[in-house]
């Protein structure tokens, strides 16, 4: 199998051939907008302006900083072109370090008027299957504008000592005189969108995500998702979905990521909370990942094509990924239609794909330390109480009654953490924690 160092390298020969003859753009928070844009010495200040100006294969150059859009709205759309954004560069882009010099997009509460349900990035494109979008060094954080319980010992606030916050708050949830921090309860993917051709996402942070860290929709090519790092995002923190329907057109190479604390859709966790999923018409390569503290689980294999014959052709590797601390590594449906959870060491059992080897448990302690410890303590000692009551002569419970309907009761649940925010800072420290496996701190 080949190395992240000769992978990384075959990309940056393709994308300096690619963009031979492409515009160079230059975007930093000392730009102005009046600017070229296409000089060192006079970048523009906002990056959609950068994103609307440039054409097919031009290359996007940001140096460090925080950017929201068009007067800060909190978002990024990329629209019919098919672009690269290379993020991490220094002041003057003399040098580039994303690891160092951190490119990314963070809201704050002040966001939830102007970016609505939207994703902090979108990418939309479609027509050329051949053609590129490479999206490389930059963050991704909502842990500000999500809204969380407070950091305090009220039981119903879900915080283990030394977080940042309490437990993630669902829509339409409020804790009131308890405490609440941040700004919204509404759900926000990191990334999302629809692309026809290569799309190559690496070098990344995707944090905090209230509803996905990656939903993607293919619709046709080969695309490269390799040394980011995922981080408390609910739902899944990668998801890519074919929009074909034939098999073997659309193809997902998830490589040398980091992936932890992908989080159930509720505090009740009885469903998602994967860290990647296997989609039907999906051929996918994944290997020599970190995949840890899934929620439910890190790889979810539960959906099937109706078609029989065309999921039949579904190609799946697996190999050379380490896992710790998930419910189940892997997730499969059983014969009487309930879950597998299936752990690394009973994978030689497993016979659904093409290829299944070198999976193992992390045993690495640098590794483990490398993580926020007041998180992964939490983590670790997750517990859930669940409460009913009924009162069959309840005031409303006996109106129920003379009207002829069912009595009701009440079940309140409470968990000891759940979603959250996990410190954006300590995100791009787990870059390089484990060498040879899960994202590195190298280009």
């Amino acid at each position: 199998m080949k190395t992240l160092k000769t992978i990384l390298a075959a990309a940056v020969l393709v994308l300096t051939a690619v963009s031979a003859g492409a515009t160079s753009w230059y975007v930093s928070p000392s730009g102005k907008n009046k600017n070229e844009g296409t000089s060192k010495d006079a970048p523009l200040k906002n990056l959609q302006k950068a994103v609307d100006q440039a054409v097919d294969g031009d290359v996007i150059h940001v140096a460090a900083g925080n950017y929201l859009g068009t007067l800060n709205v909190g978002y990024i759309e990329i629209k019919d072109k098919y672009i690269t954004i290379l993020g991490g560069y220094n002041e003057d882009f003399s040098e580039r370090n994303p690891f160092v010099y951190r490119t990314y997009i963070q809201t704050s509460p002040e966001n939830v008027s102007t970016n609505g349900s939207k994703p902090l990035m979108r990418i939309d494109a479609q027509g050329k299957r051949t053609a590129s979008i490479v999206i490389d060094g930059l963050g991704f954080d909502l842990g500000l504008q999500n809204k969380y319980a407070a950091p305090n010992d009220d039981p119903r606030n879900g915080w283990p000592e030394g977080c940042e916050t309490g437990r993630i708050q669902a829509v339409g949830e409020g804790l009131g005189a308890n405490g609440e921090v941040g700004g919204t309860t509404q759900g926000h993917p990191l990334m999302q969108g629809n692309v026809e051709g290569r799309l190559v996402v690496k070098n990344c942070v995707f944090a905090n995500g209230g509803y996905y860290g990656i939903q993607m929709m293919n619709k046709g090519g080969d695309w490269e998702i390799c040394n980011n790092v995922f981080v408390a995002n609910s739902y899944a923190s990668c998801q890519i979905d074919s929009m074909n329907k034939d098999a073997n057109v659309t193809t997902v190479d998830f490589h040398h990521n980091t992936v932890l604390f992908s989080w159930c859709r509720t505090k009740i966790m009885e469903d998602m909370g994967y860290a990647f999923r296997f989609m039907s018409r999906v051929d996918c390569n994944v290997h020599d990942n970190i995949f840890g503290c899934s929620n439910l689980g890190a790889l979810d294999y539960s959906h099937h094509d109706s078609n029989k014959a065309i999921d039949a052709k579904r190609v799946i590797k697996i190999n050379n990924n380490r896992f710790f601390m998930n419910r189940g590594d892997l997730i499969m449906p059983s014969a009487s239609y309930t879950w597998l959870y299936i752990m690394s060491r009973d994978f030689d059992d497993v016979e659904a794909f093409q290829e299944l080897d070198g999976n193992e448990e992390v045993s690495d302690q640098n590794f483990l330390q490398a993580i926020n410890q007041p998180y992964l303590a939490g983590f670790a000692q997750i517990k859930s109480v669940s409460q009913t009551s009924y009162d069959p002569n309840s005031a409303a419970n006996l109106y129920r009654k003379a009207h002829g309907l069912n009595t009701m009761g009440t079940e309140t649940v409470r968990v000891s953490m759940y979603g959250n925010r996990y410190p954006f800072e300590d995100a791009w420290k787990l870059f390089g924690a484990l060498p040879g496996s899960g994202a590195q701190a190298k280009l």
